[in-house]
């Protein structure tokens, strides 16, 4: 039976869309190792959000590889915004260098169900940061802001936004250099972090989480344009408010400020303000206890002499069921921590109550600061063990409030050894 000409110009037709459906198909790799932005046009902060957009269209998945070498010699992403992550999503951060540009004032990685403008930060789930090789995130030349939403810039701490009207003259959370708040199920590992702005990664209300091999590499005072400068409050990794079912191994280096911190802090808020350094929402009614963490292998100081790790709870947010596991004080001879462990404060809103701070096994310390395992606040139930003392001034576990701020608490194994000389 022979064919109209109409109907041979229909199948002639339908064929060649289901051919070219079959070609475009083929353009886009399965795999999704091959959503990298260098599939895209743009600025390198556009270029890599069209990659994470795509994300879901390759199971959740995008990499970015090293950069390209630009006409000027530049092999590093250079980035104005941060990296905004939804649920499902994993970040492969592949022997690359990313670097925050001098009009950024933004976190290099942000969760994507926070930030300005968001009162009340809904949970989402799976957000995983890998690094592959050596990785580097790093601060920008001339950071327009630094250090906490205490800090004012200018005055306390460096931001080349200092004394413009029409900007905050304070630090907040967009200083933060990796930021995840009410994500369930996480990764962050294999990443270093150089001159971050303040603290290199910080967890609000997260759960279920691993994050391991992390270096960094932050200094409280910095040269710019051979001038030194004071950035405040570079931390290392902060856990705030409602993280629980944890689990940190191997930090390394050192931040300005404390390398690991959990702390605990009253005060309420609607998420997504100026003037906070935690962006998600914060109410009395939430779940703001801190619990079943464990913490391995964290070796490293304190660049500005603060304290290599520190246990912060206080206005009925309790801090219970820690483990904290191998901790090796390498300050070099001209940085005297102030302390290896600090648990609790008599700032910050005083000492917790007896009781709110509990459950802490604390283990294998080898410290050489000024007040070593120290207990400012209060402590219950816990156990401090094998710790080797290098500081003769010191008895290596403190307690300065006396027997009042502790109950239940067994110091197993402290001895003194003499200072070893660096080589």
């Amino acid at each position: 039976m022979k064919l109209t000409n109409t109907l041979f110009a229909t199948l002639l037709f339908s064929i060649c869309l289901i051919a070219f459906a079959a070609v475009a198909r083929a353009e886009e790799p399965a795999d999704g190792w091959l959503n990298t932005p260098e599939r895209f046009s743009g600025t390198d902060s556009e270029r890599i959000a069209q990659a994470v957009a795509r994300a879901p269209n390759f199971g959740g998945v995008v990499r970015i590889p090293p950069r390209p070498a630009a006409e000027d010699g530049r092999d590093w992403w250079l980035i104005d915004s941060a990296i905004l992550l939804s649920g499902g999503t994993t970040l492969y951060l592949d022997n690359c260098r990313i670097k925050l540009s001098d009009s950024c004032r933004d976190n290099f990685i942000r969760s994507a169900n926070c930030g300005l403008g968001i009162e009340t930060v809904e949970p989402i789930r799976d957000i995983h940061v890998i690094g592959i090789g050596h990785p580097v995130l790093e601060g920008a030349d001339h950071p327009r802001a630094t250090g906490d939403a205490g800090k004012q810039l200018g005055v306390q701490t460096y931001g080349t936004d200092a004394g413009k009207e029409d900007q905050s003259q304070y630090g907040d959370w967009r200083n933060i250099g990796i930021l995840l708040a009410k994500v369930d199920g996480f990764t962050i590992s294999g990443i270093t972090v150089r001159q971050a702005h303040c603290w290199s990664v910080s967890l609000e209300r997260c759960s279920n989480g691993k994050i391991r091999d992390l270096d960094f590499g932050s200094t409280e005072k910095r040269l710019i344009d051979g001038e030194e400068v004071k950035v405040l409050n570079v931390d290392g990794l902060d856990l705030r408010k409602g993280c629980h079912d944890i689990t940190i191994e191997n930090l390394y280096g050192h931040g300005g400020d404390d390398l690991l911190a959990i702390t605990l802090l009253s005060g309420e808020h609607k998420g997504g303000q100026f003037r906070h350094t935690e962006v998600a929402d914060s109410t009395p009614d939430m779940m703001n206890d801190a619990f079943n963490i464990t913490a391995r292998n964290i070796v490293g100081y304190a660049s500005g002499g603060h304290n290599i790790v520190r246990l912060l709870n206080n206005g009925g947010r309790r801090l219970h069921h820690v483990v904290l596991d191998t901790v090796i004080d390498t300050s070099p001879a001209d940085v005297t921590d102030r302390a290896t462990v600090r648990i609790g404060d008599s700032g910050y809103g005083g000492p917790a109550p007896l009781g709110d701070t509990s459950g802490l096994i604390i283990t294998n310390v080898q410290t050489k600061s000024s007040e070593g395992i120290v207990v400012h606040g209060t402590l219950t139930d816990s156990i401090i063990a094998n710790v080797i003392n290098y500081n003769p001034d010191i008895s290596g576990v403190l307690f300065p409030r006396g027997e009042e701020s502790v109950r239940n608490v067994q110091v197993i194994n402290v001895i003194s050894a003499a200072p070893i000389s660096s080589h």
